[in-house]
Parts: C-alpha cells; structure tokens; sequence
C-alpha cells in the first residue's frame, strides 16, 4: 500500500522538475518586446522618430493597397529622416533597410 503515494510523489515530482526545466530555458525577454524591438530594426531612422510616429508609419504602411504605394511611403519617410538627421547631427546610411532584409551588422551596410 505504501509504494502508491511514493510512486504518485515521485511522478508529481518528476513532472514538476520537467516544467522548471521549461520555463528556465524559455526566453526571459516578452515577446511582445522582442518583437517591437525587431520591427523598430525595420524602420529607417526609427532612432530619430517618437514612439507616436512609429505607429503611424507602419498603420500607413500596413494600410497601403499596393507594394507601389508602399514604396512610395518609404521613400517620403527615407527624405523625411535624411533631413531630420542632417538637422541634428546624425548619420543615417544613404539606403533605407532592404525589405525584409537580415537584421543590423549582418555585414550588408556601410560604415562611414
């Protein structure tokens, strides 16, 4: 009668230390955070805009009907950015992010 609640308690036990084991090796970042951090990445000069203009470049993004009118939306915010930057001081590279290009220091960009 006795091996019944020792081999219950040994399996909760078990089970239990698999779950530990889970939840330690799951990414301690949330993935809301990692994925804003990766779709800011995307931005060209997103360093030069506020939280509020990001949202609204990829609403506008999001709510273009063509890849024509995406494209022009870029280019408008690429010239909006160029000028930012020169009016503070910083350098941006002269081409915005591939679409859907690899992330920052994947060896693509120019260092100047």
């Amino acid at each position: 009668m006795m091996k019944r609640p020792l081999m219950l308690s040994t399996l909760v036990a078990i089970a239990l230390s698999l779950y530990a084991g889970f939840v330690l090796a799951a990414d301690p970042t949330p993935v809301g955070e990692n994925a804003q951090t990766q779709q800011q990445e995307h931005i060209y000069g997103n360093q030069l805009m506020t939280p509020q203009e990001r949202i609204e470049y990829r609403a506008k993004m999001r709510d273009a009907k063509t890849a024509e009118e995406r494209e022009q939306i870029r280019k408008k915010h690429h010239n909006v950015m160029i000028i930012r930057a020169k009016a503070r001081g910083v350098i941006l590279p002269d081409d915005p992010p591939v679409r859907g290009g690899g992330r920052m220091g994947s060896g693509g960009g120019r260092v100047r």
